[in-house]
């Protein structure tokens, strides 16, 4: 047996022509869909990549984007008193804050300013709290990418025991929280979890997200599982050459798996996909909400 492959850039585009078209219909009734990112300059170009990337992507959809480049000596009451600034700003329907601050910004205590409403990558807390309570809410965008991609294989999740090995606030946490929304059983493992292997041989779908290249061997999978891989790691090939891998031993497990995302090109693109579906979102509630009672 051999696993159907998840592909995430498939999807992904799938999710785009939709965004696309809401966010014409939008504008077609007179309203703004624009978000707005923060990204404060580290020297990491990585992050200004991704950063130009993300605008190139928001225009060939429709999407109004606007990026707020911050100087490297930026303090937290710079980095706070611009989101609070857009916070304020009629024009501006989502609000992202990039990756990373400079030494001593705690990021949590900026994304805590973001007002919900506006909040595409649902780290304010408020957020995170109404995904527990399972009220509507934009979701955290790697959690929803994930139980996004679940649907796509059509399987009933009822019921059905799914292991998340990776307990982090912004990925692993999330990713339990909105599975267990679907009314499945989730067992959640951390860095101290004891028999990792027994615990994930459970599971009708196990999710890897613990950063750790190679974690889960195919010893370590029921047979027939569905597999997805959110993990990102750079590691040096025999050449001396980087590669992305994940957290699955990808070549064994996908003989063990009915379902398996790949790294790259399974998680990654419809986390991107995600934050574009909440920004639509966001931009829509905003429209609902200014019309008159």
């Amino acid at each position: 047996m051999t696993a159907h492959l998840l592909d995430g850039n498939a999807l992904a585009r799938t999710y785009r022509e939709s965004i696309r078209a809401r966010v014409k219909a939008v504008r077609d009734a007179g309203g703004e869909v624009r978000l707005d990112a923060v990204l404060v300059d580290s020297g990491d170009n990585g992050a200004r990549v991704y950063a130009e990337n993300q605008g190139k992507t928001c225009r060939e959809l429709g999407i109004e984007y606007k990026l707020h480049e911050l100087a490297s000596s930026s303090t937290y009451d710079d980095i706070a008193g611009r989101v609070l600034l857009l916070n304020n700003e009629e024009h501006v329907s989502a609000i992202m804050l990039h990756m990373p601050l400079p030494a001593g910004v705690e990021p949590y205590r900026v994304q805590r300013l973001i007002a919900p409403e506006k909040d595409v990558e649902g780290v304010n807390p408020a957020n995170i709290g109404n995904v527990v309570y399972g009220r509507s809410s934009l979701a955290p965008c790697t959690g929803l990418a994930v139980v996004k991609m679940l649907e796509h294989t059509h399987q009933e999740l009822r019921g059905q025991c799914c292991v998340v090995v990776g307990a982090s606030d912004v990925v692993g946490k999330p990713i339990a929280v909105l599975l267990m929304r679907t009314d499945a059983t989730v067992i959640s493992c951390n860095k101290w979890t004891h028999d990792l292997g027994e615990l994930t041989r459970l599971a009708d779908v196990l999710v890897a997200a613990a950063g750790v290249p190679g974690l889960i061997k195919a010893d370590m999978v029921k047979p027939g599982a569905t597999v997805i891989d959110v993990g990102v790691n750079r590691v040096h090939s025999s050449d001396g050459k980087t590669r992305t891998v994940g957290d699955v031993d990808f070549e064994a497990v996908k003989e063990m798996a009915s379902w398996i995302s790949p790294v790259p090109g399974g998680v990654g693109p419809m986390t991107v996909a995600m934050l574009l579906l909440n920004v639509i979102e966001a931009a829509e509630r905003r429209g609902k909400a200014k019309k008159p009672a």
